[in-house]
């Protein structure tokens, strides 16, 4: 879906939308657009949308009234991006190809106006690529977007979100992807492919490269599967800083459970057990194109986990890059075992002051904050502070969790320097525990449990059903306030 700017006198296509704030309907409405808003209890709400045909010089209009709440809410932001999402899940598919959005008498800032942009886009964005029966009627129709009469500093804003936009939906085609189609060796070539002429610079290991670096947590994990594991670094250096950012994602492009398998019933689902890893690569997208003023570093750990005859087993002891030795109790949990190896990898490779790991990472967290926030584990309460605010502003929500000595003791082995995995109880807690075993001193560093939030079974706000793209947001927002300020 592209978004076109024209003037207010330019010929507009048949279906055009007026933005309509709850303090009030536009004064020049037509008598009988007002009198059927009124009828249908069309207020100005966020996201209703009311819909009339109106006649003029140029032939019938089909003309969408769209709240987009009080002028003076707290979340404007939101708003804005829910009224343009709502249009285009009306529309995507209604037969019409282009959908004017005038920004007449809207009252809105540039940056505004790029927010109902922003929401219009990403709602449109579906994962058809498999559906081959569709019917016309179920096929999108809606290509275009018109911005008519944009306020100024549209088109720069624009420039900017269009960039975040695009990263949340390369995140989303990944996480959408079934395992057959993205494992370690095809994230890494489609990652190269969109990441082209960027200016990103990629570094990829491969399982010898790994291996002589003794990165056996993260080859313990991928040793059941016939698909070699890989090691994805990213570097967009947009700003000269002492030290860089590191981005870490966990990118377990299926999770069978390994020997501890899982249920059969569901497991489907675990295609995207590498959302972390495509957050990752979505959000260095979006730095790149937008021409972020930061140094980051985005490192993907790329396995599958498989029930091979190779495949590591409940008890075995294995090394990890840092050589602390973890005694793996459940093949399922799987993930810590990645990261570890991974995060100390960024650490002395970058020397990094602040890492931040993403990763669906238990299923504790989905039964602690359902699908409304992700977890947030840190070892700095500045950066607490910082990521929390960022998640605010984006709409990307972060809930704090306890980190503690007594949580610790927890992993303790009686054979080995810890275990993978403690009691059930506090089983996220327990995990993060796990990794900031393998953090350096003096770095800050926060670890986000985002299993309940990368995937959606009914639609969102700005998404449908499906890959959700959800940390892109998060990380660009933490740039743009933190490392851009």
């Amino acid at each position: 879906m592209k978004v076109v700017f024209r003037t207010a006198d330019a010929p507009l296509p048949r279906l055009v939308a007026r933005l309509v704030s709850q303090d009030a309907l536009p004064a020049d409405l037509d008598a009988v657009v007002r009198e059927g808003a009124a009828a249908a209890r069309f207020t100005g709400k966020t996201g209703q949308v009311h819909e009339a045909f109106v006649a003029g010089e140029g032939g019938v209009k089909r003309l969408a009234l769209t709240g987009i709440g009080k002028s003076d809410a707290d979340d404007r932001a939101a708003n804005l991006e829910k009224a343009g999402a709502a249009l285009t899940a009306k529309y995507l598919t209604s037969g019409e190809s282009a959908l004017a959005i005038d920004f007449t008498g809207s009252g809105l800032t540039g940056t505004q106006a790029a927010s109902v942009l922003f929401g219009a886009r990403l709602r449109g964005w579906r994962h058809d690529v498999y559906r081959t029966k569709l019917t016309d009627e179920q096929k999108p129709s809606l290509t275009e977007l018109v911005a008519v009469a944009a306020p100024e500093g549209t088109a720069a804003a624009w420039e900017i979100e269009s960039a975040l936009a695009e990263g949340i939906e390369f995140t989303r085609e990944l996480v959408a992807e079934p395992a057959n189609v993205i494992y370690p060796e095809s994230f890494v070539e489609r990652c190269k492919a969109r990441l082209e002429g960027t200016g990103v610079e990629i570094l990829v290991l491969g399982l010898k490269e790994m291996a002589d670096l003794g990165m056996g947590a993260l080859l313990g994990v991928a040793q059941g599967s016939v698909r070699e594991p890989k090691l994805l670094a990213m570097r967009w250096k947009g700003a000269d800083v002492a030290k860089p950012t590191a981005f870490v994602g966990k990118g377990v492009t299926f999770d069978t459970g390994g020997i501890s398998i899982k249920p059969a019933a569901g497991m489907e689902d675990m295609k995207w057990d590498m959302g972390g890893a495509g957050a990752v690569a979505g959000t260095m997208l979006a730095l790149a194109k937008r021409k972020a003023k930061a140094d980051v570093i985005g490192v993907c750990g790329l396995v599958e986990n498989m029930p091979d005859g190779n495949a590591q087993r409940p008890g075995d002891v294995v090394t990890s890059m840092s050589g602390q030795t973890v005694e793996v109790i459940n093949t399922d949990a799987e993930g810590r075992l990645v990261l570890c190896d991974a995060l100390t990898w960024v650490q002395k490779e970058y020397a990094p002051a602040t890492v931040i790991d993403l990763a669906t990472l238990t299923g504790a967290i989905i039964v602690s904050l359902g699908n409304e926030y992700g977890g947030m584990f840190t070892n700095d309460d500045a950066l607490a502070a910082k990521l929390d605010a960022a998640g605010k502003t984006c709409g990307d929500k972060l809930w704090r969790f306890p980190l503690g000595p007594a949580y610790d003791k927890l992993i303790d082995s009686s054979i080995a320097d810890m275990k993978n995995v403690g009691p059930r109880y506090g089983g996220s807690i327990t995990a993060a525990q796990f990794l900031q075993r393998y953090i350096d001193k003096g770095v800050a560093w926060a670890h986000l449990d985002i299993a309940g939030m990368v995937w959606a079974d009914k639609p969102g706000q700005t998404w449908d059903k499906g890959a959700t793209g959800y940390g892109v947001r998060l990380l660009d927002q933490y740039v743009r306030t933190v490392l851009e300020a």
